[in-house]
């Protein structure tokens, strides 16, 4: 693919507009652009000199499917497990092939895995799916620490790409959750503090939830046969946003134009 290096914002715009259009023809549901700078200020990231060679981050969503979702009650359901790992191998193989493509026109990039936890302890991956995600406009971040997307609401999962190429960041979104009380009178550990950001995020993620109490409720679920994983899926399946929204399914019952992978 060639590209006309065009100067300064038009050659950007060029480029932005060409990845998202790329991710979005190899399956990604939601796209979105966030500048590093200020991500760098108060972030975790393992190594820390991971974003060094770096200067925007690409926010990866997909759509998780509302059937498998509706049927979580209070605890994870083993089709749910299943459905989660299909998610982040879909992630992971898009992510790949932007990295690929990102490559091929002369710039570096590297993707950060779906779902690794580096810090079991302390929930921590490489970097936060979620805190890239808000900067780059994939939702807002909800009461219990979800990204909350207009179009899904937190039924998606996240993957991100790490890039030197130049493009044009998106806008984080506006709080949305007001005084709903959903995920927060739902969660089995009763971690959710039913607390707003002061602004357009949290400070520290203590501020949200009781992390000790997620992670003992989460390592609980883990043992359970058929789970596997350190995932609950209530406040996700609880959320009113995304809720009512047409679903497709792995068994091929197709009702919205969106694909789940197989």
């Amino acid at each position: 693919m060639d590209i006309v290096r065009d100067s300064g914002v038009e050659w950007s715009m060029s480029l932005t507009t060409d990845l998202k259009d790329f991710s979005q023809k190899n399956g990604a549901d939601l796209v979105g652009i966030a500048d590093l700078i200020s991500f760098r200020s108060g972030n975790f990231s393992h190594p820390a000199d991971l974003l060094d060679p770096y200067d925007y981050a690409i926010s990866i969503a997909l759509r998780l499917d509302d059937e498998i979702m509706d049927a979580i009650t209070d605890h994870p359901t083993t089709e749910y497990a299943g459905h989660y790992r299909k998610m982040n191998k879909a992630l992971d193989d898009i992510t790949t092939k932007i990295v690929r493509w990102t490559s091929r026109l002369g710039f570096r990039a590297t993707a950060i895995p779906a779902s690794f936890i580096e810090d079991e302890k302390n929930l921590l991956g490489n970097l936060s799916h979620k805190a890239i995600a808000r900067m780059a406009g994939i939702g807002w971040q909800g009461k219990s620490l979800l990204i909350v997307s207009p179009e899904f609401g937190p039924r998606i999962r996240l993957a991100t790409v790490l890039t030197d190429m130049p493009l044009v960041p998106d806008k984080p979104l506006k709080n949305r959750c007001g005084k709903c009380t959903a995920c927060t009178k739902a969660c089995p550990a009763s971690a959710i503090r039913n607390i707003l950001p002061k602004e357009s995020h949290f400070a520290a993620r203590e501020e949200a939830i009781r992390l000790d109490k997620c992670r003992e409720k989460t390592t609980e679920f883990k043992a359970v046969p058929g789970i596997g994983a350190m995932i609950c899926g209530v406040c996700v399946k609880s959320c009113p946003h995304g809720k009512g929204k047409n679903s497709v399914t792995e068994k091929g019952n197709k009702k919205a134009k969106l694909s789940v992978p197989r």
